[in-house]
């Protein structure tokens, strides 16, 4: 059974599919339960992806990276989630936030942060959401505020990849008070290693154990006036078109732990046998398989239409949107539906369902909770 097969994926993006393939299998598999259980960061599968060319690849070839565009992305999203969602997301992590600096930052810019990443000598982050926080933009409450030629900044962030193992962070700060709420905020370049900039771990999570978030705290934070990503006051609409790419390939995370949730249930039923057959002959069981293969395809149709559309700025909003919920719903049904398959079985700790199964609650609240995302398809639906 090959679900992430390449029917729906461009010509241009299936060589990067078909690497990401071969690196999940040869590094990430072996390795998922060993890194599940640790919870450690998985700095020796994040070395070999660098080596295999597979971090920080939507940067620009002129500065050391490969140039992939959203859907090559989505096509090692999918891959990797598969495989396991901790290590993959602290794979695709490794980059985050580079896309802002690339699309609003200076040249100096690009040379002394996003080129070291696109090399892989370090490692970035972004820092949005706050402790009482999280998907209104336009609610938070870090503060930059100009002193000569530096930015003070103050405040808290949380739920932050990397805030603790990045060498820099692009951070949303608020930086004015106009009538124009969405006109108050905008990005900064912070080194890690500032004055003022404390990060540790957040408490350990359920799931993708393998990815590490931090809570950082600004302290009086300085940063020179050259590191402010773009105008001031444009963070929130940069952040607004830069999630419409992001929400693509969270769908493919979506899609990667669907994929392993079907998977699992496929190859269990199969196996095994209750009331003199193999469970899979009951009529019943059949038509979970059928509606888990019905909802996946029909996910993955959709991800894929929403990512040429991104691509090609149609209403990246409105498609980005109902992919995002679309997939990341469709991995929690079908590891819900998969636990109950295995029955007993899904709740112990070794099995690769249940790592699935906690997994799954992640994507549906990262880069936007669903909630929001239904506003967004409501509001941007073409009439």
């Amino acid at each position: 059974m090959d679900l992430l097969d390449e029917g729906p994926v461009p010509e241009h993006a299936r060589e990067a599919k078909a690497e990401a393939r071969a690196f999940a299998e040869a590094e990430i598999e072996p390795v998922a339960a060993e890194k599940f259980s640790s919870g450690e960061y998985p700095w020796d599968v994040l070395e070999a992806a660098m080596d295999a060319g597979l971090v920080a690849a939507d940067l620009p070839e002129e500065l050391g990276g490969r140039g992939f565009d959203v859907e090559q992305i989505l096509a090692i999203g999918e891959e990797f989630f598969r495989a396991d969602a901790g290590i993959g997301l602290t794979l695709m992590l490794a980059s985050f936030g580079c896309e802002l600096v690339e699309q609003y930052g200076t040249e100096e810019q690009h040379e002394q942060y996003l080129r070291p990443v696109a090399q892989n000598d370090q490692i970035s982050g972004l820092a949005v959401s706050e402790p009482d926080t999280g998907s209104d933009l336009a609610g938070m409450t870090t503060s930059a505020e100009k002193d000569g030629d530096e930015w003070v900044l103050n405040g808290e962030k949380y739920w932050v990849g990397n805030a603790v193992e990045a060498d820099w962070l692009t951070v949303y700060a608020k930086t004015g008070d106009r009538d124009d709420r969405y006109g108050n905020y905008s990005l900064f370049i912070v080194e890690t290693d500032s004055e003022g900039y404390e990060a540790e771990h957040i408490p350990e999570k359920m799931g993708m154990r393998a990815s590490k978030q931090g809570h950082i705290v600004f302290d009086d934070c300085r940063v020179p006036e050259a590191n402010l990503v773009g105008t001031e006051g444009g963070g929130f609409y940069a952040l607004a078109d830069f999630f419409n790419h992001g929400r693509v390939v969270v769908g493919g995370h979506g899609l990667g732990l669907a994929a392993a949730a079907i998977e699992e249930a496929e190859a269990f039923v199969h196996e095994r046998e209750g009331f003199g057959r193999t469970i899979n002959e009951f009529q019943a069981v059949q038509h979970i398989l059928a509606d888990m293969q019905t909802e996946f395809q029909a996910a993955r149709t959709l991800n894929w239409r929403a990512a040429r559309q991104v691509k090609e700025h149609d209403n990246p909003g409105y498609w980005a949107a109902m992919a995002k919920t679309k997939s990341t719903e469709t991995a929690v049904d079908a590891a819900e539906r998969s636990m109950q398959l295995h029955g007993g079985r899904s709740i112990f700790a070794d099995r690769r369902i249940s790592r699935v199964y906690r997994d799954v609650r992640i994507p549906v609240i990262y880069e936007g909770a669903n909630e929001i995302q239904r506003n967004l398809i409501y509001r941007q639906t073409p009439r």
